[in-house]
């Protein structure tokens, strides 16, 4: 049966629990994590959010009503115990915050029985995902997990409290707001007092922290829930949380200074990581030419090289068809990978030809110096040296190339670059924070779905004052005021200088494929603000769970988020989403249409 906890009062948590207390009796309450009867004594490692505490009860100190009770505890039952805090009767743990001390117990009250949990409350527990997204409530008694979430509120108040220093004022934004066409699907809530119609959950704040700088408000930050309905991935869910700003009167060097410093506070007081400022700053261009991906990891080489120039003239079909079609031709040097086995090879082939490749061409030098490849056949012996040369190749390495349009070439050997650094290992036991800004996006990219341009960050992004004059003419040309800042081949966050003078956003919602009656409909209220008077202005927005996943080494954002989704965007604990009853349905106006069966 359980036992009210009427008049008593938890006096530490377990690892407050010190040597400083030997000698004073506390009150600690918790989870049994483990229980170890030695027939008379009875020991009981105690859990809860801050580490665990070694009980012992024996029928002499603890009396005998006491002891039973102990005896009857099992795991993750909840309970109080008052008792003399001591120095450890036996060996130092080592292994344990508190292993150095022990409660004897006097006195036990059991709050609450427990079932036995489908899998062990303890650190790093081998259990499939599904399982503990089922049981979640039980997942987050894990010690690795509360590290995580507890790190995390340590993070949002670093935020908070820095954010206020230098002048922010935190405002919250609507959560329910109109549908905008740009970027990933809305998420959509039917509204009962207006048939038909429908509000969007917000993908961001952007459109109101424009507003707000409008008003006046000058330096604004929000920690904010947003919404966005597209296939999830590891570092993806539908509903996330963004450290979100923006600023006025401000350019590119003024968001990225107050981020500099904003980073630098937190991984210094969280992670004990010294920031090294100012941070490295990349054009988009260089970072996809040397790296394949606009959130480069840094941490290690195997960069990308260009040798179209070195192979123009060969008559290699591969390469000479891909350059004469307008591509390029480029590759990677693999360092001291030069007697790496044919099936390695080819699986590295088959793993760029599953992301799009038409083929991988590779050369081996051996350590002896021979060079081996499959297509010197086709090419000059002189043209062969002149591209290891080109490639600063040695004895003893590897060489793979790719050659198509440079955009494929980039995404192939971005990819391929990962891979290798995975399974050579060179990344194992780094714990390096390297991070760096990609600034001078394209403002646009051209979607073959859709048969335009369209915006690569969003409609609002400042086009770069040199690059106005090609908007019309070469619009695939014009660079934006747009930067992210990226960690480890993670982007954390990103942003830009808003456009502020009506003519240049009139222009870009043009471009975009708006017309002024379709613009206003969609951003009436905010191109309509724009004539009352506008600072110039700019924000960046990090994702939090990004920034947590990376800061904990966690391998998914869902070990840093409480109640996370799962990749078709559905919780396993509460079974959302879910049907409901027809009249809440008939309240809105609304009625399902079963999907047609295949």
């Amino acid at each position: 049966m359980a036992e009210s906890m009427a008049g008593l009062h938890r006096t530490h948590r377990c690892t407050e629990t010190t040597r400083a207390a030997i000698g004073e009796t506390v009150t600690v309450m918790g989870w049994v994590q483990k229980r170890r009867n030695l027939g008379s004594l009875i020991f009981i490692d105690l859990r809860d959010r801050s580490g665990l505490l070694q009980l012992i009860f024996s029928e002499e100190i603890s009396g005998k009503e006491a002891f039973e009770k102990a005896g009857q505890l099992r795991n993750e039952f909840v309970i109080a115990v008052t008792g003399t805090v001591e120095k450890r009767s036996g060996a130092v743990n080592t292994n344990m915050e508190t292993g150095s001390i022990e409660i004897n117990a006097k006195d036990i009250r059991i709050l609450s029985e427990a079932l036995t949990p489908p899998f062990p409350i303890e650190e790093n527990c081998n259990t499939k995902d599904e399982l503990r997204l089922k049981y979640r409530y039980l997942d987050l008694r894990r010690p690795n997990i509360q590290r995580n979430l507890i790190l995390r509120s340590q993070v949002t108040t670093l935020v908070r409290n820095f954010m206020t220093e230098e002048g922010f004022l935190e405002i919250e934004t609507p959560m329910l707001c109109k549908s905008t066409p740009e970027g990933a699907r809305d998420y959509l809530v039917p509204s009962r007092v207006h048939p038909g119609s429908f509000y969007a959950l917000p993908q961001s704040p952007q459109i109101f922290k424009q507003l707000l700088m409008c008003s006046g408000y000058d330096r604004y930050f929000q920690i904010a829930r947003c919404f966005r309905d597209e296939d999830l991935r590891a570092d993806r869910q539908p509903e996330f949380t963004q450290i979100d700003m923006e600023l006025s009167f401000v350019d590119i060097d003024d968001v990225i200074d107050v981020n500099e410093r904003l980073l630098q506070r937190v991984f210094k007081e969280v992670c004990g990581v010294d920031v090294q400022l100012p941070i490295q700053r990349m054009p988009y261009a260089e970072a996809m030419a040397r790296f394949g991906s606009d959130k480069p990891d840094l941490r290690f080489g195997l960069e990308i090289q260009d040798v179209s120039e070195t192979v123009k003239n060969c008559e290699f079909v591969v390469f000479k068809s891909a350059l004469e079609a307008g591509g390029v031709v480029r590759g990677i040097n693999v360092e001291g990978q030069g007697s790496l086995g044919r099936k390695k090879i080819d699986a590295y082939v088959n793993f760029a030809k599953g992301i799009g490749a038409k083929g991988l061409a590779y050369m081996q030098i051996t350590p002896d110096g021979t060079i081996k490849c499959p297509f010197a056949k086709f090419m000059q012996p002189e043209e062969i040296q002149a591209l290891a040369d080109a490639m600063g190749a040695k004895a003893g390495d590897l060489m793979f190339f790719a050659a198509d349009k440079e955009s494929a070439v980039c995404n192939i050997l971005g990819a391929l670059r990962l891979e290798l650094a995975k399974n050579l290992g060179i990344l194992e036991g780094n714990k390096e924070f390297r991070f760096v800004w990609i600034t001078e996006f394209p403002l646009l990219e051209y979607s073959e779905e859709e048969n335009r341009f369209v915006a690569m960050h969003h409609p609002f992004t400042m086009p770069m004052e040199e690059d106005l004059q090609y908007i019309d003419s070469d619009p695939g040309r014009v660079r934006a005021k747009a930067y992210d800042i990226v960690l480890n081949g993670t982007e954390l966050g990103g942003g830009s200088v808003r456009i502020h003078q009506s003519d240049i956003q009139e222009k870009m919602f043009e471009v975009l494929g708006f017309t002024k009656e379709s613009a206003y409909e969609q951003f009436g209220f905010l191109i309509n603000a724009f004539k009352y008077g506008v600072p110039p202005h700019a924000g960046l927005a990090y994702g939090l769970d990004r920034m947590i996943m990376l800061m904990t080494g966690s391998d998914s954002i869902r070990e840093v988020i409480a109640f996370p989704k799962v990749k078709d965007a559905s919780d396993l604990m509460s079974e959302a989403p879910s049907a409901v009853d027809p009249k809440q349905l008939s309240e809105l106006f609304l009625e399902t249409i079963a999907p047609e069966e295949v």
